[in-house]
């Protein structure tokens, strides 16, 4: 979608893209595959982005417990022609998307703010009460 030029998505776009992340979440669910890498790497479609013209679709996933998704992602690309015939013949739309897979960051992000928020430095800021003075009776400005 156009967040990275800060347009938001139309209706339209959400709606597509929902569909299309519920077909391919069901069609990775099935597991139909010849490619080793896809049977036996479960993966979770967190999201799909569609473009404003509705032919361009990113797909971000990550695999089931976490761990690296390279070898995942490059089966998928792989596997693209497949999933879109798989695309056209359970949704119903003009043209089926081109797709491309990545791998979600939200989840490193998140991890990278729960650990910088339970870090020592930040558990010291945190720890102030409501007057702003610290545990020990202090003012923040030390006096």
């Amino acid at each position: 979608m156009n967040r990275r030029e800060g347009k938001t998505p139309s209706q339209r776009q959400l709606r597509v893209g929902e569909e299309l992340r519920h077909a391919l979440a069901w069609l990775l669910e099935r597991g139909d595959f010849h490619d080793q890498e896809l049977t036996s790497n479960p993966v979770t479609v967190t999201e799909v982005r569609i473009g404003p013209d509705l032919r361009n679709a990113t797909v971000y996933i990550t695999p089931l417990g976490g761990g690296d998704a390279s070898e995942v992602l490059t089966a998928l690309n792989r596997a693209r022609p497949f999933l879109r015939r798989q695309i056209a013949s359970r949704i119903r739309l003009k043209f089926v998307p081109n797709i491309h897979f990545e791998s979600d960051p939200s989840f490193d992000h998140a991890y990278r703010i729960e650990r910088i928020l339970l870090s020592p430095e930040v558990a010291r800021d945190t720890a102030r009460d409501a007057n702003g003075k610290d545990d020990g009776g202090e003012d923040p400005d030390g006096t």
